[in-house]
């Protein structure tokens, strides 16, 4: 049975199917079927406080595993993904990088912005929150963007991916909500920040240590998704608000992200815009944002920088936002690779070519052929 093949024939199936799974199996143990409880009760499962029998609350190694493990998995996710930031990158990359990071994050935290002073940031349009536009914005879908800039792009495209990895996680979402007024003391953002670093530092010092870790990136991602489901109603995903504003989140990260990458590109001289739009997508890993953020509240509550009212207005969108990213990133995932075709002819037609590196050099400089295409050493 090809079922990994299957799962990735979904954008971002590795996140969205088995998050969709858990919510299904959390929604069926919501119901409190008497059939299901019975066979539970019989085997002798323990209630929950509520005096309901669940089979994703039995207890033991089952429990901790696909119920309760969310914020262990993702902290190990961002371990490892802090693990495969190569900080040795070549110039041209090092820039095209950094303008992507850049133009990203800004884009997302301006309209972040903006949504916050026109609408409720907690509950705004179509349920839409400050938390899940800057989550879903703000972090690209990397193996999509190394897919898409290793056909049709160059090799200093493919090499920003090494600067890009920067804003897999929630460090910048964090980031862009205390700078936009929610209260996070220091250690939040040090608790947040920390298994990214370690892992980072180990990472460059050792190639090994990278290679050994690299796996993680993936390996976790169906784990904390299907946890992360567990805690969801699959009602979320089927409630016609909800789905408009994770469709409003889909072209806002797609328009803006593109637009936004394309606009310092021309500013600093690129000719080929394949990677703005390679990198307008929102990260099946997003979805594991909100969750990290409701933990980083908790620390801030423990520190007395923000109330528990305000913790619990934050963990009652974690749901919303989860759903509202997972559908961006299926949608974007449509949206990137019809974007990124359509550039490509467009620039043919204007004679740019963008798997040559060499775009910006006039005849007598420039180096003859195409530059051949290479895998993504990260």
């Amino acid at each position: 049975m090809s079922i990994k093949d299957t799962i990735e024939k979904v954008p971002g199936g590795l996140m969205v199917v088995p998050l969709l799974l858990g919510a299904f199996l959390n929604t069926i143990d919501q119901m409190h079927i008497p059939a299901v409880m019975n066979v539970l009760k019989f085997l002798g499962a323990p209630q929950t406080e509520e005096g309901y029998y669940e089979f994703l609350q039995i207890g033991g190694f089952s429990q901790e595993l696909f119920k309760d493990s969310a914020l262990v998995l993702i902290a190990l996710f961002l371990f490892c993904v802090g693990s495969q930031m190569n900080l040795k990158v070549g110039g041209k990359a090092l820039k095209k990088g950094v303008l992507l990071t850049g133009s990203k994050y800004f884009a997302g935290v301006a309209v972040g912005m903006a949504f916050g002073y026109f609408f409720d940031p907690m509950s705004g349009l179509f349920g839409l929150s400050t938390l899940a536009l800057i989550a879903g914005m703000t972090n690209s879908n990397s193996g999509m963007y190394a897919a898409l800039t290793g056909k049709f792009g160059n090799r200093s495209d493919v090499g920003g991916l090494s600067i890009l990895a920067i804003n897999d996680g929630p460090f910048f979402t964090l980031v862009a909500l205390g700078v936009l007024g929610t209260a996070f003391p220091m250690i939040s953002f040090i608790a947040v920040l920390l298994p990214i670093g370690i892992g980072m530092l180990l990472g460059n010092l050792d190639p090994k240590i990278r290679e050994f870790l690299k796996p993680g990136e993936s390996i976790t991602i169906p784990f904390f998704a299907f946890a992360l489901g567990a805690g969801m109603d699959l009602a979320n995903f089927f409630n016609p608000t909800v789905l408009a504003g994770g469709l409003i989140l889909a072209i806002l990260t797609f328009v803006c992200s593109a637009g936004m990458g394309i606009l310092m590109f021309k500013l600093f001289k690129e000719k080929s815009f394949i990677a703005p739009i390679s990198e307008a997508s929102t990260a099946g890993n997003a979805a594991a944002t909100p969750a990290a953020i409701a933990a980083a509240a908790a620390v801030a509550v423990g520190a007395g920088a923000m109330t528990q009212a305000e913790l619990e207005a934050i963990q009652n969108i974690v749901p919303i936002a989860t759903a509202q990213i997972s559908i961006s990133t299926i949608t974007t995932s449509l949206l990137c690779p019809i974007g990124v075709i359509l550039m490509d002819k467009y620039q043919r037609k204007r004679g740019i070519d963008g798997t040559r590196e060499d775009l910006g050099l006039n005849n007598a400089e420039s180096t003859s052929g195409t530059q051949e295409r290479h895998a993504v050493n990260d």
